[in-house]
């Protein structure tokens, strides 16, 4: 079973290429453009891995991370930046996400994460069902 992901990013020409990237892999991507309308995503859909950048208007990543939490625990959260930052990636790690992105990175690292993410999404899920 593939990955069904949401792509979170306020440039529509990057999500979009993004979405057909995955697409062409054959991966179901969807995309909205903030943080506010990924939440309300979450609320209505299930999705195993959310790809999201971290430097948005009105509500920033690292804050929607924090919501996306609340909504599912066992959601995998990739966040990309294209801004490199210390302080920034040691926030996104402790907040609880599965990896971060410095932009631009290739498809393949992509891919890779997507992959790494939903194998851990699936073995949290399996590891709670079993206890």
């Amino acid at each position: 079973m593939k990955p069904k992901i949401l792509i979170v990013d306020d440039e529509e020409r990057f999500r979009n290429t993004m979405r057909k990237i995955l697409e062409a892999e054959g991966l179901n991507a969807q995309t909205v453009g903030s943080a506010k309308s990924a939440l309300d995503a979450l609320s209505k859909d299930s999705f195993d891995v959310v790809i999201l950048d971290v430097r948005m208007p009105e509500m920033n990543g690292v804050e929607a991370l924090k919501r996306i939490r609340k909504i599912d625990p066992y959601i995998e959260v990739i966040i990309m930046t294209g801004y490199a930052s210390v302080d920034t990636a040691r926030e996104i790690m402790t907040t609880g996400a599965f990896d971060y992105l410095l932009k631009p990175y290739s498809t393949e690292t992509l891919l890779y994460k997507i992959e790494a993410a939903y194998d851990r999404r699936l073995s949290r899920i399996h590891l709670t069902r079993s206890s």
